[in-house]
C-alpha cells in the first residue's frame, strides 16, 4: 500500500545481525508507529537493504538516526510525508505513455508535479494529449546539434528543479555525459521481446519471427544503451493471428503499464540501486 501520510526511511549497509532491531527500536523510542517494513539481504554481496514507512507526530531527531547509522556504517535517507517530486517528461511522436502518466497524475495516483514536457518534435506531434498548463518545450535535435540541444535540456532541468526525468518513448539516445549527469533519476521505457529485436520496426520483426510474447522494460538510464538497472518488466501473450498492428496496439498497452509502475515505485522510494541491479519493494 502507498501511505501518503508516512515518513519513509531507506537504509543500506553491510548485512549484519541486529539491523532491524536497532532501527525499529530507534523509531519506537521516538514514538513512531511502523506501518510497513521491507528488507532484503543480498547474501552473495553481503549487502542489506531496508525501507520503513512510519507515522509520527514529530519525526525522529536526525541525530538519533545518525547514531544508529554510525553503529552499522549505514547509508540512510529520510523522506517526509506527502513528498512530491518535480518531474520533467520527454517524448517524441508516440504519446501513449505521456497520456497515461498525465492521467494517473491528474487522478492522484502519481505523487509528482510535472514541471515541463520536452519533445524533439513540435507540439502538433502529440496534440491529442491534453497537457493543460504544463510548459511544452520543442528542442529539435540532429547529429550536428546534439551538444547544443542537450545543453538546453540541462539548463531546463536545472531551471525547473526537476528531481526525475522520464523518457516516455523519447526516441533519441542521450549522450554519455547527459546519462551520467542523470544517474539514478532518469527512467526509460524500452520495448523488449523474447527474443530481443533491435533497430527499426521491432514489432514487424517480431511478427515475422512468430513470437508468442512481447514485453516492455522500464530501467534507469546509464551510459550503456538500454543496459541500465531494471525497475519493472511485463509481457503480453501473442498468437499467430495477431498482425503487426495488433502487436503495436498490445505493445502500447504494456509499455504504459510498465512505465507507470516504475515511476510510481520511484516516487514512493521503493527502488534502491544495487550496482547494476535494483532492489524493488512493490506496494
Amino acid at each position: 500500500m502507498a501511505h501518503s501520510d508516512a515518513h519513509v526511511l531507506i537504509v543500506t549497509c553491510a548485512s549484519q545481525p541486529g539491523l532491524v532491531a536497532a532501527w525499529s527500536g530507534c523509531l519506537f523510542q521516538a514514538g513512531a508507529n511502523i506501518i510497513e517494513i521491507n528488507q532484503h539481504a543480498d547474501l552473495a554481496e553481503n549487502q542489506f537493504f531496508m525501507r520503513i514507512a512510519f507515522t509520527a507526530g514529530t519525526p525522529p531527531e536526525r541525530s538519533m538516526l545518525a547514531a544508529v547509522a554510525a553503529r552499522f556504517d549505514a547509508h540512510w535517507q529520510l523522506h517526509p510525508p506527502r513528498e512530491r517530486q518535480r518531474v520533467l517528461i520527454m517524448v517524441s511522436k508516440f504519446d501513449h505513455c505521456l497520456a497515461d502518466l498525465l492521467y494517473r497524475w491528474r487522478i492522484g495516483e502519481l505523487a509528482m508535479d510535472p514541471v515541463a514536457i520536452v519533445s524533439n518534435h513540435p507540439r502538433t506531434a502529440t496534440q491529442a494529449v491534453e497537457i493543460g498548463d504544463i510548459p511544452f518545450h520543442h528542442l529539435p535535435v540532429t547529429r550536428d546539434t546534439k551538444p547544443e540541444q542537450e545543453a538546453s535540456l540541462r539548463a531546463l532541468i536545472e531551471e525547473t528543479g526537476a528531481d526525475l526525468v522520464i523518457l516516455a518513448r523519447y526516441m533519441q539516445v542521450l549522450s554519455d555525459t547527459m546519462s551520467a549527469s542523470l544517474a539514478g533519476r532518469c527512467i526509460n521505457i524500452h520495448h523488449s521481446f523474447l527474443p530481443g529485436f533491435k533497430g527499426a520496426r521491432p514489432y514487424h520483426q517480431a511478427h515475422v519471427r512468430g513470437v508468442k510474447l512481447i514485453g516492455a522494460t522500464a530501467h534507469y538510464v546509464t551510459t550503456d544503451l538500454d543496459e541500465g538497472p531494471i525497475i519493472e518488466q511485463d509481457v503480453e501473450r501473442i498468437t499467430h493471428a495477431d498482425t503487426p498492428d495488433d502487436l503495436i496496439r498490445k505493445g502500447r498497452d504494456v509499455e504504459r503499464r510498465v512505465l507507470s509502475r516504475a515511476v510510481n515505485y520511484h516516487l514512493q522510494h521503493r527502488v534502491i540501486l544495487d550496482g547494476h541491479r535494483t532492489v524493488v519493494f512493490p506496494d
